[in-house]
């Protein structure tokens, strides 16, 4: 036989030892797996799949709902800022009605706590009550959108008086306007004292009736510094923690 006819079928022999290893392999293979393992595994990536979008969908909606309070939280400081009259306590007053009564992002126990706050820490008592509030909707990016919101309509419209205010300060129109919203301020901050006041009588606490009757006489009768009243008050506050948390151990 000629050497290469030899060559070609040693040459197709090999071929077909190795078509049926593979062929056996395969088989080998196939009886290992589960019946339904593909459909399984398929299963599983398609789940994977799915939570993974759903994860990805609900942090898309809580950065736009965070977006929307950061929006809403502007605009209703800066419209706070912009059609007050009064001071401070007036601004501090209509966020109370917006952000508790309205809103619903604070209660009314922490925003007699962020008026406190408000007052006796330095600075403008609109900013720090804007710092306070924007820390506690949003947190950090809440502060700046507040205080943004809250120091932009007094910025402008200082700038804009400044130009003309010996004509304003001469106009005796414009001096019986302010008389007329000073009245209508003092109004507005009795209506929100008489309120909060009201809230701390609701406690039942004598000792919290005591601080405030004694802060308010104190204030209206012998004049004393208010932040000598709200700190005096503050430590007559933690020494009743201190007091009540002795009694409650002994107990």
């Amino acid at each position: 036989m000629p050497y290469g006819q030899n060559t070609e079928r040693l040459l197709c022999r090999n071929i077909k030892t190795a078509g049926c290893w593979v062929e056996k392999m395969v088989r080998k293979k196939a009886g290992q797996e589960k019946p339904g393992w593909n459909d399984a595994r398929g299963q599983r990536e398609t789940d994977g799949q799915e939570n993974k979008n759903r994860g990805r969908e609900e942090k898309n909606t809580e950065r736009r709902r965070k977006r929307q309070r950061l929006w809403v939280l502007f605009l209703e400081t800066l419209y706070i800022s912009a059609f007050t009259f009064g001071g401070g306590f007036v601004i501090v007053t209509f966020m109370k009605r917006k952000f508790v009564d309205g809103l619903h992002w604070i209660d009314e126990k922490e925003m007699l706590d962020f008026t406190a706050l408000a007052q006796s820490s330095p600075g403008a008592i609109a900013v720090n009550a804007a710092i306070l509030v924007g820390l506690k909707v949003c947190g950090p990016p809440g502060v700046a959108v507040a205080v943004l919101g809250t120091v932009l309509p007094p910025m402008a419209i200082l700038s804009v008086i400044s130009f003309f205010y010996e004509t304003f300060s001469a106009n005796p129109y414009v001096a019986l306007t302010m008389q007329g919203m000073q009245a209508g301020v003092a109004a507005v901050i009795l209506d929100v004292a008489c309120e909060l006041g009201t809230g701390v009588a609701r406690e039942r606490s004598i000792y919290s009736v005591l601080i405030l009757a004694g802060a308010f006489a104190a204030d209206f009768f012998l004049g004393i510094n208010v932040i000598c009243i709200i700190l005096t008050a503050a430590a007559a506050g933690a020494l009743r923690m201190v007091i009540f948390r002795r009694r409650r151990a002994e107990r």
